[in-house]
């Protein structure tokens, strides 16, 4: 996105200001032009300016590369690519270390995941190639690691754009190396980055993950069951560990919900199966 000349003109005025001498009165802060003071828009009455210019960013870029349809995968940053779950249990076994073992061990159980999210990453865009640029689905995730990751990885193995809405933490997430790098973005609030992947979400794919899968999973949920947001398909990969974790039928019991609220997601085992649910709700 380029400058309009009216602010290239001010920026190199700012720059010009910032060569002059140190005693200069001109260097003072309250000179800056506000939106050119990193310590101005830093601070806390700036917070609504920040939340707008966060809304604002990626959604010119997503409209400048014709993204307007996506789905959404979630899941466990945690989950390793096969290969090297297997690498780090042959490595763990060569060292006779138990509590390794039975770590490596689980990372190659849960190692599936990472390929089953590959495999939809690709069925998606496999598709979506075959459509004008404004009318494909795209894949979009969070940008990080593991499930993430290896959908946008499934997108990267067909040629294909994929989306990355990634978000500053304490420990330090980089977006993985599979998003397309006009489509990578970076946040810092949670509530901004979750509207943007409900925006344009056309299904949401929700494979095992921790706290912040269920997170975005129960926003999804709550927001088509109040009639916030559009219906889509919600599907939960993994019908085991769905099983396991989840009891909702607890909520229709005790009347928290209603009964055909439990018909808002599916569970799914298959990535085939998962963009077929897709296909079969828009009559792709």
């Amino acid at each position: 996105m380029q400058s309009t000349p009216d602010l290239r003109d001010a920026l190199r005025h700012s720059n010009a200001i910032a060569s002059l001498p140190e005693d200069d009165l001109l260097k003072a802060e309250a000179y800056r032009l506000a939106f050119d003071d990193p310590e101005f828009l830093s601070r806390r009455e700036a917070r609504g300016i920040r939340f707008q210019l966060e809304m604002l960013k990626p959604d010119l870029g997503m409209q400048q590369a014709h993204v307007h349809h996506t789905i959404v995968v979630f899941g466990s940053a945690r989950f390793l690519p096969p290969d090297e779950a297997a690498r780090r249990l042959q490595a763990a076994r060569e060292k006779g270390d138990a509590q390794a073992i039975t770590l490596a061990e689980r990372a190659v159980r849960t190692s599936r995941y990472y390929e089953q999210s590959r495999e939809f990453g690709r069925l998606v865009a496999r598709y979506g190639l075959t459509q004008p640029p404004g009318e494909r689905f795209y894949i979009c995730t969070g940008g990080g690691p593991g499930v993430m990751e290896a959908a946008n990885r499934g997108a990267h193995d067909m040629g294909a754009p994929s989306v990355g809405l990634n978000i500053t933490l304490p420990h330090e997430q980089s977006t993985n190396p599979y998003v397309s790098p006009h489509l990578a973005f970076k946040f810092h609030y949670f509530a901004l980055r979750k509207m943007h992947l409900m925006m344009r979400a056309k299904a949401m794919v929700a494979f095992p993950g921790g706290f912040g899968t269920l997170d975005e999973l129960f926003e999804v949920l709550t927001l088509v069951q109040t009639r916030k947001a559009q219906p889509v398909p919600i599907i939960l990969f993994g019908s085991d560990y769905w099983s396991r974790l989840l009891h909702l039928d607890v909520l229709a019991e005790e009347g928290a919900i209603s009964p055909e609220d439990l018909e808002l997601f599916c569970t799914v085992d298959d990535p085939q199966e998962a963009w077929n649910q897709i296909r079969r709700f828009y009559n792709l």
